[in-house]
């Protein structure tokens, strides 16, 4: 009667043996490290980094305990933080400004595990220390943008509608058309409401007075400056994958402010330099002659020239002398996709905006068999990505960049074009720098917690269940392998809120436990046998949890929802945290109960306390 197949047995092994062994990584703890990065798109680190890297750190006199080269970095493993920090000096120093140095910490999986999956936890900032730092946007200044943009709009419109009119200024929130009389005004007015639809625009025909004011109401005022923000995320998001931190924390905070929190970094200093990165894209005419790019070569550059690199095919930079003058931006670009071109070669494909597509139709016009230089500015610097010649008018808003690049290369610049500028200015208004000490305290805190409360509960549980308590803290002991299984291989980022979901999915656990142990006594009180006892016990208990798991569940997703921050981290273990105790204690519990009892042909009694019984009998 109360038997499970061989097969089912097999099944509850297997899950729990899988869920041990993703559980395991966690146990090994981490080891300081020095993380080598591009610091630059047109700077790329590959394998040869690494063994540059562990040679710079050699010379230095140190012997890295590992050398890790994965996801475009190179990450060089140290026994203390002393060494860690003598590595970091040494390789920046020989690396320069084209790579990012940074201290970071690295897990200490063995291979064997990570071979099928196995990952530690990602943790919080509160348990793994980090940075953290309150950005707020300028918001001044991304209004101001927008604007400019608008009145740039509005000048190339009005242009290509042969419509004569005197200046486009900006007056604070508004942008001014001045123009010469009331017919001008109509004509500009259709032209500038067909061009901006969702702007007001406004027509004033005085008597000495003609002109258009274009302005933002206060819900297309509110749009912007959201989108401002998210646009500035979206980037943020994008540059600290740079610094390899797991699982970082980027959310919008109120309606201006960015919160960044970085878990596992420590160099507050390069954090910083990431957060504040640059890199747009300039199209500037190429100049040819080589007498003048002798004479840049020889130190004489010419006034309104500059001296750039260009990569060649065999990928040694070559001088390139360009004009000053910027004629395209990165500002103009809406979209940016790696690609590959007619020759099957990697490419990058750019959209641009209308004022952008107009620009680039005249500039290719008016320059047919000249060169163009594409170039990527990065923190000031700019490389030339490639300088074609110009063989026709180009219009209709599609660019493209080829030349000496891989498709790896053509997907970082298409992610810099794409998401490299912030939408608008930020300060740093809050600044703050935990140290792995103080989170390894709140780490060995929780798990004291932790442990304390299950031993607690086993004691309890022992004494006043007996056989079927053992059972009841073995079952609970399985839930606490099982969560913690699933936070590894989901990769939930666990907080100190974490942890106190963790305490209470226990206790939430055992209670499910001590309904179904309840019922069996209840069962034995009316009568029935140890064997019948134990079926209907378990199965009249099933529906009672079922109910109460399903309405804290209900809850729990919504704060999962609804929530942010550490409130989401709370709601993440506490909605898997039903989940697994459901599999406990139905599934092992009954497991267990059915090796120990369901085998007795003749069972007269079960270790579940005392019960009581109308006939007096103690079972």
């Amino acid at each position: 009667m109360n038997r499970y197949p061989l097969w089912m047995y097999f099944s509850i092994l297997a899950l729990l043996v899988a869920a041990a062994l993703y559980t395991l990584p966690n146990f090994f703890g981490e080891s300081p490290a020095v993380q080598v990065s591009s610091a630059r798109a047109t700077v790329k680190v590959d394998a040869a980094m690494q063994t540059r890297a562990e040679a710079l750190v050699k010379a230095a006199g140190l012997t890295p305990d590992a050398t890790l080269f994965e996801q475009g970095s190179v990450k060089l493993r140290f026994k203390d933080t002393e060494a860690q920090l003598k590595a970091k000096d040494a390789l920046q120093a020989a690396l320069g400004d084209d790579y990012v140095v940074a201290l970071n910490l690295l897990p200490q999986t063995p291979t064997w595990l990570t071979r099928i999956g196995a990952k530690p936890m990602s943790l919080g900032l509160d348990l793994r220390g980090g940075v953290h730092f309150l950005l707020e946007v300028d918001m001044r200044a991304a209004v101001d943008k927008a604007l400019e943009k608008t009145a740039g709009d509005i000048r190339r419109e009005l242009k290509d509608k042969k419509v004569r009119y005197g200046r486009v200024v900006r007056e604070r929130d508004t942008v001014e058309v001045q123009l010469r009389d009331a017919a001008t005004v109509d004509a500009a007015g259709s032209a500038i409401r067909k061009l901006l639809p969702t702007l007001q625009v406004q027509d004033v025909k005085d008597a000495n007075n003609f002109k258009i004011v274009v302005s933002y109401n206060d819900a297309g005022l509110l749009q912007l400056k959201d989108q401002a923000v998210k646009q500035n995320i979206t980037t943020l998001h994008n540059r600290v994958n740079e610094l390899g931190v797991a699982e970082p924390i980027i959310q919008q905070q109120g309606q201006g402010r960015i919160v960044v929190e970085l878990p596992g970094i420590q160099d507050t200093a390069k954090a910083k330099d990431i957060l504040g990165r640059t890199a747009t894209l300039e199209v500037r005419l190429v100049e040819d002659d080589q007498a003048k790019l002798s004479e840049a070569l020889n130190g004489n550059v010419p006034a309104g020239f500059e001296l750039l690199n260009e990569r060649g095919r065999d990928g040694e930079p070559r001088p390139i002398l360009v004009k000053k003058e910027v004629e395209l931006t990165g500002e103009n670009i809406n979209d940016a996709q790696a690609g590959f071109d007619d020759k099957n070669e990697a490419a990058v494909h750019i959209n641009l905006d209308s004022t952008g597509a107009a620009i680039f139709r005249d500039l290719t016009h008016d320059n047919i068999g000249k060169r163009m230089a594409m170039i990527l500015v990065e923190k000031g610097k700019g490389e030339v990505v490639t300088a074609p010649v110009i063989r026709g008018e180009i219009g209709g808003g599609r660019v493209q960049i080829s030349g000496a690049m891989g498709v790896a290369e053509a997907n970082d610049t298409a992610l810099l074009l794409r998401a490299g500028s912030l939408a608008a200015p930020m300060n740093i208004v809050e600044e703050r720098t935990i140290g792995p000490s103080l989170g390894k305290e709140n780490i060995e805190k929780g798990f004291h917690s932790t442990l304390y409360g299950f031993l607690a509960i086993a004691v309890f549980m022992l004494i006043y269940y007996r056989l079927f308590g053992v059972v009841s803290a073995l079952a609970l002991g399985a839930n606490l392998l099982l969560l913690l299984a699933a936070l590894s291989i989901l990769g939930v980022t666990l907080t100190l809120p974490g942890i106190a979901a963790i305490a209470l999915t226990l206790g939430m656990a055992i209670d499910s436990n001590v309904l179904i142990n309840e019922r069996v006594r209840e069962e034995l009180r009316n009568g029935m046998s140890p064997q019948a006892a134990i079926t209907n016990g378990y199965k009249h208990a099933m529906d009672t949890i079922l109910d109460s798991n399903v309405t804290t569940l209900i809850a729990g997703l919504a704060l999962l929802i609804f929530g942010s921050g550490a409130v989401r981290g709370f709601a993440w273990v506490h909605c898997l945290g039903i989940l697994t105790s459901f599999i406990s204690a139905v599934l092992v519990s009954r497991g267990i109960i059915n090796l120990i009892y369901g085998y007795r042909r003749r069972l007269t009694a079960l270790s579940i306390g005392q019960v009581w019984v109308p006939d007096g009998h103690k079972a």
